[in-house]
């Protein structure tokens, strides 16, 4: 199995919930103070772990709560005989409540407390304590300058609850935003810290509760489950006494004209994933390379949509659109076939022709495995307005289409017609390449084939894809889309054994 990830929870959650967890905590009698200390504590706790001979701080300050933390940790730092400074980006004389009393806390214990200056010195371990989730429009001055002048001073930088600058929501960056080697995050994981920029932003994740009260806690609805080895569904042990019509027979249709790699990656795939029957209709010029790759895939040449339905009765699971094209091949043979009763995963150029309105969505029983140019297609606005927030542009994407979606990324999110969210933050730079999402695409179909739903098919082949990738990557750049097949495989086995 792949190593194990850092224990975190599984619910991820909206920083505005997460503030709301707050209040409600403070109301039911946890003192402000209180959570303020707590939180100080976890943040020199994991600060001591990771940097335990550095014997200096500097805290970059802002005006809320979570300047507060950063006050409580220089005092700390003070108390435990490091050297520790604060540099104060928001006036002191500006604090309130709970961080007004943490400054106080920081001066009796003889933390320097300074202005921000732009040639202010900065030295030890740097603590973001500027900005905190409820930032919602760019970073200003003098906030930006810290900011710059941090990521810029190649010091280690621990980021107090969210790296200054991120949203807390959907990763992206404001403007500026910290670079840390370390975050530490309270209270609750914020959705943000692992979409888009969060996850290269944050560096490593540590996470700590504050003890707060479970029943508080279990009252909120997650944003977002994360997808671990523990929460993807499983597939069944197979009985001794079986047989391949068993586990489904599903055909992949695509490979126009200089594209039929993608459609033999597909089928391939598929096959090694355990579908018990895989057909693949294709250009007759590919037939040849199939046969030599894998015989065991009953591969037709086909050209027009009468030969295509002769071959549709015996079929459990269509994938569509790897290596399609837009062209007329793949406009007469797709035509019609979302208003057949299968299961369905649409994929690549079969996206751009229903975006295109040249293809009918199914009803319903389908999954579409988008990248955000074929998302923002559907959507009808551009990459970068879903980048801008993932989770949204998932959750409306599966709402308009009546559909699963797996919007594919860092952060990969699986999104359903209800509402249900589900994110995969596994995978590896060296997937950056061509290929991978016909990979993705036959693996979807043969979980399919062998009875998982929709949903449950997106949300453990997505885990299985990125996990695979993860393996590969240790080994650096260059990773064929074709050897994540026999990886998967092996992972399938260890996540879910074919026997007993």
């Amino acid at each position: 199995m792949p190593p194990p990830a850092p224990v975190l929870p599984l619910a991820l959650y909206r920083a505005a919930q997460v503030r709301d967890l707050d209040a409600r905590l403070i109301a039911a009698g946890t003192p402000g103070s209180e959570l303020m200390q707590r939180a100080a504590h976890a943040i020199w706790r994991a600060l001591r772990r990771r940097w335990p001979q550095a014997g200096e701080v500097t805290v970059l300050a802002g005006s809320g709560n979570n300047a507060g933390d950063g006050y409580l940790v220089a005092a700390l730092a003070r108390r435990a005989g490091w050297q520790a400074r604060v540099l104060a980006v928001a006036d002191p004389a500006r604090l309130a409540g709970d961080a007004a009393a943490a400054h106080a806390a920081a001066l009796a214990a003889g933390v320097r407390i300074e202005p921000w200056r732009e040639c202010a010195p900065l030295a030890g371990v740097l603590v973001d304590a500027l900005l905190g989730t409820g930032l919602s429009g760019a970073v200003r001055e003098p906030y930006a300058q810290a900011i710059r002048l941090a990521n810029a001073s190649g010091l280690p930088v621990l980021a107090v609850d969210l790296p200054s600058g991120l949203c807390g929501d959907t990763g992206r960056v404001l403007g500026e935003a910290i670079q840390a080697e370390l975050t530490v995050t309270l209270l609750a994981l914020k959705l943000g810290l692992f979409c888009l920029d969060g996850p290269d932003r944050c560096g490593e994740l540590a996470f700590d509760d504050l003890h707060a009260d479970p029943a508080l806690v279990a009252e909120m609805v997650p944003a977002a489950l994360r997808l671990t080895a523990a929460s993807v569904p499983r597939l069944p042990p197979r009985p001794r006494n079986t047989h391949k019509g068993r586990f489904g027979h599903v055909l992949v249709i695509g490979g126009d004209l200089g594209y039929g790699g993608a459609a033999l990656l597909a089928a391939e795939s598929c096959l090694r994933s355990g579908a018990g029957l895989v057909s693949l209709a294709t250009r007759a010029e590919h037939v040849p390379a199939m046969l030599a790759r894998r015989p065991e895939v009953m591969t037709r040449a086909v050209q027009s949509s009468f030969e295509l339905h002769g071959m549709l009765p015996q079929v459990d699971v269509l994938v569509l659109g790897p290596g399609s094209g837009q062209g007329p091949w793949a406009r007469n043979l797709l035509a019609g076939l979302g208003a057949l009763e299968r299961s369905q995963v649409w994929d690549a150029d079969a996206l751009n022709l229903l975006a295109s309105g040249v293809l009918s969505a199914p009803a319903g029983n389908w999954l579409i495995t988008p990248h955000p140019g074929e998302a923002a297609r559907l959507l009808g606005c551009d990459s970068a307005a879903v980048q801008a927030d993932r989770p949204a542009a998932a959750l409306a994407l599966a709402r308009q289409l009546n559909a699963v979606v797996l919007l594919k990324g860092l952060g990969s999110l699986v999104a359903t017609p209800t509402g249900e969210l589900y994110l995969c933050d596994r995978g590896h730079p060296a997937m950056a390449g061509a290929g991978l999402g016909d990979v993705l695409a036959g693996l979807l179909g043969a979980l399919l084939a062998q009875g998982l739903d929709v949903t449950a098919a997106a949300r453990l082949g997505v885990w299985l894809h990125a996990c695979a990738g993860e393996r590969l990557g240790r080994a650096g750049r260059g990773v064929a889309a074709a050897d994540l097949i026999e990886v998967i495989r092996e992972l399938l086995e260890e996540h879910s054994p074919c026997l007993k």
